[in-house]
């Protein structure tokens, strides 16, 4: 029996998405619950999982193509799932049609977990290739195999670029180029006799034309790479932030000189207590809601002609991943301890490297945390993460000298940043909402009355 194999429901305010990783060719057999492919949408991957055990026995849609919820996709043949008729008219189990052969990354998620376990620096994990003769045209789609056919090209010499070495359609197409290239190149000529010099003739009407110039183009020192579905969101929400909000940026800085101390005498009793360490996030998590109680024109969304003020405090941290910037939420910041935000965070970040947000947690912010520092940045200024009205950029702690009572001293400062929607928050409201800040990060202990 064919089974349609469709795209599923994405999500609030999701009505498309687009074609990524096809994890089986047309032919490989699947099990119930195992996944066929990943979609890509504006905030996460999904995988789609087979509903039976068959065999994939059509592609419809190939990767980089925009297909909407209840689009086909492909279609299962359930009654391929039995044995299959071998040459000599026996049948043959499952795992003798496809001997000792292991699913292409049937688990996207866990290979990606384990290779982050293997490789704790963060630098690229090495391309988790199928087992068998056939690894090769195991990387890639089978429409990305039968152009390979077509032009006689073997896979195993073409450098795969996609998600665990998947070779795409542009891996094979540059790879197509470079060999026309070099089949192009001219070859010196033969030594030959010279031959006898023609009859002279009559000039001719039009001068004879100059040699066209050697090609200049070289393929090996350019490639084209195809944006990532939230790659493409991505670029288009910060235009919109741009074009849409009368962005503001004022800037401040804070002596780390009382959270530092505090952290360096807690932090082994804080680990031991609730097996987390404290952070930096923590402190500026509860500044940031004591500051938004205070200026609660800075925790709102501007509709129309209506500014919609939010008494709750939905706090998004930034976070950055494989394929860019997300910003999952920490709900109810104000309700939680210094212990539950750091919890949080961990789990919210750990999440969001190994591709595994959904989509209630990257929506219904009030506010967002973006902290540069992790990266060396010592001044920034952060885009507005729409429709919030302000964001705050933490950015590196550095040794600084600075006038205290009137003698200098060197102190461990961050400059810190907050970008603003100006139609709703006026100048005077920002500067104070960021001295706000300033004075709870200094003086850490009313954080417990005020965060």
């Amino acid at each position: 029996m064919a089974i349609e194999i469709k795209v599923p429901a994405l999500g609030e305010s999701l009505v498309d998405a687009v074609v990524g990783q096809w994890l089986k060719g047309e032919g490989d057999s699947v099990s119930q619950g195992e996944t066929i492919l990943e979609l890509e949408t504006d905030k996460v991957n999904l995988d789609v999982t087979a509903e039976s055990d068959g065999v994939l026995s059509a592609i419809q849609k190939q990767e980089g193509d925009v297909v909407t919820v209840g689009e086909i996709l492909g279609t299962l043949d359930s009654d391929g799932a039995p044995a299959a008729a071998s040459a000599n008219g026996q049948e043959e189990t499952p795992a003798e049609v496809e001997p000792a052969e292991a699913p292409v990354a049937a688990n996207v998620a866990e290979a990606r977990a384990e290779s982050k376990e293997d490789n704790p620096a963060g630098t690229e994990p090495a391309t988790v290739a199928p087992s068998g003769d056939d690894s090769s045209a195991g990387r890639a789609a089978p429409a990305v195999r039968r152009m390979a056919e077509e032009h006689n090209i073997d896979l195993a010499q073409v450098d795969g670029t996609g998600p665990n070495g998947r070779i795409t359609r542009d891996d094979l197409m540059g790879h197509l180029a470079r060999l026309q290239t070099k089949s192009a190149q001219p070859t010196p000529a033969p030594d030959v006799e010279p031959q006898k010099a023609a009859p002279p003739q009559a000039p001719a009407t039009q001068p004879a034309a100059a040699p066209a110039p050697a090609a200049t183009a070289q393929p090996d020192r350019e490639e084209r790479v195809r944006l990532s579905r939230r790659r493409q969101t991505i670029a288009t929400r910060l235009v919109e932030a741009q074009q849409t909000a009368a962005m503001l940026t004022t800037f401040n800085e804070v002596d780390m000189s009382a959270v530092m101390e505090l952290r360096s005498r807690r932090k082994d009793a804080f680990k031991e207590a609730h097996g987390v360490n404290l952070g930096f996030m923590s402190f500026f998590t509860k500044a940031v809601v004591g500051a938004l109680k205070a200026f609660p024109e800075v925790n709102s969304e501007l509709q129309g002609t209506e500014l919609v003020l939010k008494k709750y405090y939905d706090i998004g941290i930034a976070v950055g991943a494989e394929e860019g910037l997300v910003v999952p939420v920490v709900r109810d910041a104000d309700r939680k301890s210094f212990a539950g935000i750091e919890k949080e965070i961990r789990e919210l970040a750990t999440k969001a490297r190994d591709g595994k947000l959904t989509l209630p947690e990257l929506t219904g912010g009030t506010f967002t945390i973006t902290n540069g520092g992790v990266f060396g940045s010592l001044l920034s200024t952060p885009i507005l993460n729409t429709p919030q009205v302000g964001i705050l950029g933490m950015h590196t702690i550095q040794q600084r000298p600075v006038a205290v009572d009137g003698e200098v001293v060197v102190r461990p400062m961050m400059y810190i940043a907050l970008s603003y929607d100006h139609r709703v928050v006026d100048g005077s409201g920002a500067v104070q909402f960021l001295v706000k800040i300033k004075q709870l990060v200094e003086d850490p202990e009313t954080l417990l009355l005020e965060g």
